[in-house]
């Protein structure tokens, strides 16, 4: 069983506590200690009493990096739309200033790290829907796991204000303690039973669907993506917890997240990367056009040479490649990109996917490349503004954080972010689920409408327990 003695954190406080009195403004104070490999599904458990509402899940295809945390000692938000991304990373800069890190890692994604995203469109009327989500919001947890290529450390940041004294870090020892020898535990959850699916206006998404297949004939568009959603009712409250072991079981080969705040939970499954930031390499994914899975591997072979000679997908895949290259293009030195699309195999849905990977110029910042690159033509359309109006006309939907960045940054400027699809906000006994589809000039409202249903696939199997 692991603890940690209290000496240091009452001695770095103490120091954190006068430079704040010293500066007259809050200072943090972070720490990172190694520890023996903890299950990071146990440790999101954890904070089911103490910090529901302010927890937050990201684990990478590859468990490269997993980060989870509990409680918040800082958050950055904002409702306003101009220069959001910048507003974030400056916010986070400040706030770093003058802050005292005592961390003799080099890990990527250990000591301060916030974790959070942004909403689609923060032009688009808000609903009640995503009311517990700002349009940009961040947490800065108070504790962090961090699994990196399976070693695990756990951060602690405290906010010192100018009149705090040694109780605060007795206080957070006991607690950070509490939270270590609880891993032992096991939790106990109950699988929610499904009461009512409701499609959210499936007749009038097909018509739009119809509609925008007219503008792209004649108009200067030439690719418009429109989401739908589908609310679901359980016969209890839906714990996340479940949900997100259910989906780390079945889609363990995406993106797997869980993000809280005041009550509701967004979580998913994604197989898309945005971009992730090593110090001064990033790494992208162009991922567009999609096919199901076959029943043997003959059918799943076959359903993969279609979709890889298939030419709507092909001219849709290219459009994303085309884009993501010229939005990169004035960060990077260097750009390495394939000729050809591969294949991405998910369990319910296969893609045609591109790697993309490039070294930064050193000013380049990963928040930079976030809003250089969103919404890549797989979630917006092309031309880019052009189409996210034409979504903002015609969508009944509020996507909210749906298709959206989400994903982490660290104190040194490192993180990755990955779009949120395959997801879903759960909110007490009711869950929405989100699924789109890219409509060109060929498009069949009826075809798109069954690709939303194999869209929706990962996330009600999520929720059945199946």
């Amino acid at each position: 069983m692991f603890t940690i003695q209290e000496t240091e954190i009452k001695e770095r406080g103490i120091t954190a506590v006068k430079k704040a009195e010293r500066l007259g403004r809050p200072i943090l104070l972070s720490e990172v200690y190694k520890l023996d490999l903890i299950d990071p599904l146990s440790f999101f458990n954890l904070g089911t009493e103490r910090f529901l509402g302010e927890r937050f899940f990201w684990k990478d295809p590859k468990d490269e990096t997993v980060l989870v945390g509990l409680g918040i000692s800082q958050q950055i938000q904002s409702d306003q739309a101009t220069d959001r991304f910048f507003r974030v990373e400056k916010e986070w800069e400040i706030f770093l200033k003058d802050s005292l890190i005592f961390n003799s890692y080099l890990e990527i994604g250990t000591g301060p790290v916030i974790f959070g995203g942004f909403s689609f469109d923060p032009y688009k009327e808000k609903t009640e829907l995503w009311s517990k989500y700002p349009d940009s919001l961040f947490y800065l947890p108070k504790y962090l796991l961090s699994i990196i290529n399976e070693e695990a450390y756990l951060t602690t940041n405290i906010v010192c204000m100018p009149q705090d004294d040694e109780s605060l870090f007795e206080k957070v020892n006991d607690e950070r303690n509490e939270l270590l020898q609880s891993l032992y535990k096991s939790p106990q959850t109950k699988q929610a039973a499904l009461t009512k699916t409701e499609e959210i206006l499936p007749e009038q998404w097909k018509r739009s669907v119809d509609e925008v297949v007219k503008e792209l004939m004649n108009g200067q568009l030439k690719k418009v993506v429109l989401a739908r959603e589908l609310r679901l009712t359980f016969n209890q409250q839906l714990e996340a917890e479940h949900v997100l072991e259910n989906l780390n079981k079945q889609q363990h080969e995406s993106f797997i997240f869980a993000f809280e705040s005041n009550g509701d939970c967004f979580l998913g499954a994604t197989p898309e990367r945005l971009v992730k930031k090593q110090e001064d390499e990033i790494f992208s994914t162009c991922l567009a056009g999609s096919i199901s899975r076959g029943k043997t591997a003959e059918e799943d072979r076959l359903l993969g040479e279609t979709l890889l000679h298939d030419q709507k997908n092909l001219i849709e895949h290219r459009y994303v490649v085309e884009m993501i290259k010229d939005a990169l293009e004035g960060s990077c030195e260097e750009i390495i990109l394939p000729d050809q699309p591969q294949l991405m195999k998910n369990r319910d849905i296969q893609h045609l996917y591109t790697p993309v990977i490039g070294k930064v110029r050193r000013e380049t910042s990963l928040l930079l490349l976030v809003e250089k690159l969103h919404p890549t033509p797989a979630l917006g359309g092309l031309p880019k503004r052009e189409a996210v109006e034409k979504i903002r006309q015609v969508e009944v939907l509020d996507r909210g954080f749906y298709a959206a960045p989400l994903g982490w940054i660290d104190y040194r400027g490192n993180g990755e972010f990955a779009v949120s699809i395959r997801s879903g906000l759960i909110q007490g006994n009711e869950v929405s689920l989100f699924a789109g589809c890219g409509v060109v000039a060929d498009s069949d409202s009826e075809s798109e409408y069954l690709e939303t249903g194999l869209k929706f696939r990962p996330m009600l199997r999520a929720l059945r327990g199946e």
